[in-house]
């Protein structure tokens, strides 16, 4: 009877063990695939040909990275034309404003082709809500989406996800010093890029969730969204429609100045 017994505890002990090391096991690996794979599985870098729209999403470094990306793939006739987005920043000035004179200074861009989308979007689904109406409406097919490398696949999921698969986004990254997919943690900045990204792509898996696809017709804008030859245009017009009001300005803060004039010569007479 003891022998049976002493049978079952060491039976239960190796089993006890088996799962304990399993557990070990199965957490083990499970930091070796954060620690090494999961920066990575924040990117989506697409391959491509040639894309009508390219679309660089606020938020650019100091560097304005997403700007050079732009400008390269315009000289490479790999893209026709490129919308840029920018948060309002104060009370009359956007960063899109910043983000176009930046990027027209890389020189040989035709103003034509670089389109000015002002918003005060407070996160990429709003930032999808303002353009992918406008897209539509244009008949665009494949579109290219230029954000930070961390954002790149959360990006091309929101964005697909709510067109309903016209047009199809793609993604790529204006290249960043930060963020290390293959090492996100060899440095405290590519960290903190990690832990948000993670954050912000687990919430929009929640904020998508039995969402409807956008159409033409939801369609809001907080400005027009032009072409910065366009704006030019509308500058210089509304530029002459004041010089009526400009010049009855002058004539009336003239005015004051010949009575005085008009006193002194009958006091002299």
């Amino acid at each position: 009877m003891l022998l049976k017994k002493d049978k079952r505890i060491k039976k239960a002990s190796k089993k006890v063990y088996g799962i304990a090391i399993a557990i070990v096991v199965f957490v083990v690996l499970c930091f070796y695939l954060i620690m090494t794979c999961s920066g990575s599985w924040l990117v989506q870098l697409d391959d491509f040909k040639h894309v009508k729209w390219v679309v660089l999403l606020d938020g650019q470094g100091q560097d304005m990275e997403r700007n050079d990306q732009a400008a390269k793939l315009l000289r490479e006739h790999k893209a026709d034309s490129v919308l840029i987005l920018g948060r309002r920043i104060d009370r009359d000035h956007y960063n899109t404003d910043y983000y176009a004179e930046d990027l027209m200074k890389q020189g040989n861009i035709d103003s034509s082709k670089v389109f000015l989308a002002r918003h005060n979007d407070a996160s990429t689904i709003e930032e999808a809500y303002t353009i992918i109406p406008w897209l539509k409406k244009r008949n665009a097919d494949t579109v290219l989406l230029v954000t930070a490398t961390a954002a790149t696949k959360r990006a091309a999921r929101i964005f697909n996800a709510l067109a309903g698969g016209k047009p199809h986004f793609i993604a790529t990254d204006g290249v960043s010093d930060y963020f290390v997919p293959d090492a996100w943690y060899s440095n405290r900045e590519s960290m903190k890029i990690w832990a948000k990204e993670w954050g912000a792509l687990l919430l929009s898996h929640i904020d998508l969730w039995n969402i409807d696809t956008i159409g033409v017709a939801d369609s809001v804008y907080l400005a027009p969204i032009r072409s910065l030859s366009e704006e030019r245009k509308v500058d210089f017009i509304d530029l002459q429609k004041m010089l009526p009001s400009v010049k009855r300005k002058i004539d009336t803060l003239s005015a004051p100045q010949s009575a005085p004039q008009a006193a002194d010569s009958s006091s002299n007479n």
